[in-house]
């Protein structure tokens, strides 16, 4: 019998574990922190064995398999011993993928995979295919392979899940976009986090699709100077393409094989112009997956959007108060202040993986009239905007922080969450993060 280790008993290492059992391996998980009592529930009703707040090596290194969960680094002593003996690690989408003949669609990118997966997963049951969505988002894709039959499997895919891929390949790759993010995983260096996004093609055929970004400008460098076997559409909000998305006149209009699907962009539920391009390439997918047009332009009018991602929480005596705790870098949080016009007191801060503001200094400029630090330590925050807002306070818990915004914000001012770090110094996750601003809005 194969010995299969899992590290790491969170959502995709219990998922491992359940197909792993059910495929014949004999499953050990180890977790280095402690296991989630619904986790420890499900790995007991199916007889798994684990252990939690150590990682114990003789039980670890006689594995034929080990799952590393995405949130480990290669650098960790044990990963390294364990490639060292040549015992093959692999992430939890590499070891699902084996066991299922369906369809893959797979989206990774910086900024934008979350909204583009659940648009995509929306197109597609709107259109009656038998859809499964997974990965990053929501379920475990292996807990689904185990438990669940799917035709298609729309994964939501991060640097990290590709950074120990093998054979994996999305017959659909989706790239959104790539700028610096995940910085201290990669050595600093931009380059590697690059090519770790792309190695979602690296597997793919020319029967394969990659779709992606045709305006960010990274992507094009690194198409220029790689070869992609599969066959390339992009989607651009900039120029006419012969082949792909692109916007014309307000609308969106893919070409695909000379099939031409167009459709007005206020359509769109979703505001601002990267919701555009999430949009092209959720369409793209559909036309390659043959959905009705009118199905398609349907499903996104009926699109509510997704949680923590720029949703509107409350107005209160005429100002907004909006939502964006998924901004965990710099891009998104980019994203968000060049889509509200009006003045924005604006909610920042937290674990900083690597953060260059300048990119934002010119919005926060033009439109940040106040800006609320919500961190462990602020002070990069401080000595980059300190002395271009006209009011800046320092917060320690979220209730603070939105009493503040409150105190500082008028009438027809928004006031926005959207972090530009991680979470983890004040909150459990960016969930949390996002449910405790909303939570603490209509406490006021």
């Amino acid at each position: 019998m194969k010995r299969l280790v899992v590290l790491g008993g969170g959502e995709s290492g219990v998922g491992t574990a359940i197909l792993g059992k059910q495929k014949g391996y004999d499953v050990f998980v180890s977790d280095k922190g402690l296991i989630k009592e619904k986790y420890k529930e499900v790995l007991s009703k199916f007889e798994i064995d684990w252990e939690e707040g150590q990682h114990t090596e003789p039980k670890i290194v006689n594995a034929d398999l080990v799952m590393k969960s995405p949130g480990i680094p290669e650098k960790v002593a044990l990963v390294q011993k364990l490639r060292s003996l040549k015992v093959p690690v692999v992430s939890e989408i590499e070891f699902a993928a084996n066991y299922t003949n369906a369809t893959l669609v797979g989206i990774t990118g910086s900024n934008g995979k979350t909204t583009t997966t659940m648009l995509t997963n929306h197109l597609l049951q709107s259109g009656g295919l038998n859809v499964g969505m997974a990965g990053n988002i929501g379920d475990s894709f292996a807990q689904m392979v185990a438990q669940e039959q799917h035709d298609v499997y729309v994964l939501e895919i991060s640097s990290f899940q590709l950074d120990d891929i093998e054979n994996f390949k999305p017959h659909i790759a989706v790239l959104t976009n790539i700028t610096p993010d995940h910085l201290d995983r990669y050595n600093y260096e931009f380059e590697n986090y690059i090519a770790a996004k792309f190695r979602i093609t690296e597997n793919q055929t020319e029967e394969d699709y990659l779709i992606y970004d045709a305006d960010d400008l990274v992507i094009e460098e690194w198409l220029k100077n790689n070869k992609v076997r599969a066959k390339l559409l992009p989607f651009s909000t900039e120029k006419v393409l012969e082949e792909g998305a692109y916007l014309e006149d307000n609308k969106i209009i893919t070409n695909i094989d000379n099939s031409i699907f167009t459709m007005s962009a206020d359509t769109l539920k979703l505001e601002g112009k990267h919701n555009v391009k999430n949009a092209m390439a959720a369409s793209t997918v559909a036309q390659l997956l043959k959905i009705r047009k009118q199905t398609v332009r349907e499903s996104f009018e009926t699109f509510q959007g997704v949680e923590h991602r720029l949703e509107k929480v409350l107005k209160i005596q005429n100002v907004q108060y909006i939502n964006d705790s998924k901004a965990t870098n710099v891009n998104s949080t980019f994203y968000a202040l060049d889509s509200v016009s009006t003045p924005i007191v604006w909610i920042v801060g937290g674990v900083d993986k690597g953060n260059d503001y300048d990119a934002l200094l010119p919005l926060v400029r033009e439109k940040v009239k106040a800006i609320i630090c919500l961190g462990l330590d602020n002070r990069k925050i401080v000595d980059v905007f300190g002395s271009i807002a006209d009011e800046l306070v320092e917060t320690g818990s979220m209730a603070e922080a939105v009493k503040e915004a409150y105190r500082v914000s008028e009438k027809g001012d928004t006031v926005l969450l959207s972090p530009a770090c991680a979470s983890f110094d004040l909150f459990e996750n960016y969930e949390d993060r996002g449910r405790q601003f909303k939570e603490a809005v209509r406490q006021l």
